[in-house]
């Protein structure tokens, strides 16, 4: 199909007011996007000139109390920073705590914990999730506490 030069130029007219069109509206849309944007946000710059500290952050993940626990362990000291498992640790036996102890600090597998204590691989097995289990347990009640504590 052939086209007229008139029809032809008209397309090209009729194309470019519509890209005209769709820019323009792309443009508005940003300009108000940044307005919006712009009565939101607080510039770093202001807030140092309006405080009269320094603002930071402190990360205390992998800070260290005072005082850590210790705990021996096969003749071994095993040093727990968390004021919070030391506490859950204490709550449990001494089997149950050792018992932890050997398979996560010493990598022991169940069947060396059950050789230890001269009984079988399912009965070590046992022992370790039940401890596992207490130790959550009282993680989440001293959580708790703390919570109460927090609130009060």
């Amino acid at each position: 199909m052939i086209y007229s030069e008139e029809y032809k130029e008209h397309i090209e007219y009729t194309f470019a007011a519509f890209c005209k069109v769709v820019l323009y509206n792309a443009a508005m849309t940003a300009y108000r996007d940044f307005g919006r944007k712009q009565k939101r946000e607080v510039s770093l710059e202001y807030l140092m000139s309006e405080t009269s500290f320094e603002p930071f952050t402190t990360d205390t993940y992998f800070e260290q109390y005072d005082q850590p626990t210790v705990f021996v362990a096969k003749g071994q000291k095993i040093v727990v920073a968390s004021k919070r498992l030391a506490d859950a640790l204490s709550k449990l036996t001494e089997q149950r705590r050792n018992v932890l102890f050997l398979y996560f600090f010493f990598g022991y597998t169940d069947t060396q914990i059950g050789k230890e204590y001269g009984r079988s691989r399912s009965t070590a097995n046992y022992w370790k999730l039940a401890a596992l289990k207490q130790l959550r347990k009282e993680m989440e009640r001293l959580k708790d506490e703390e919570q109460e504590a927090d609130t009060f």
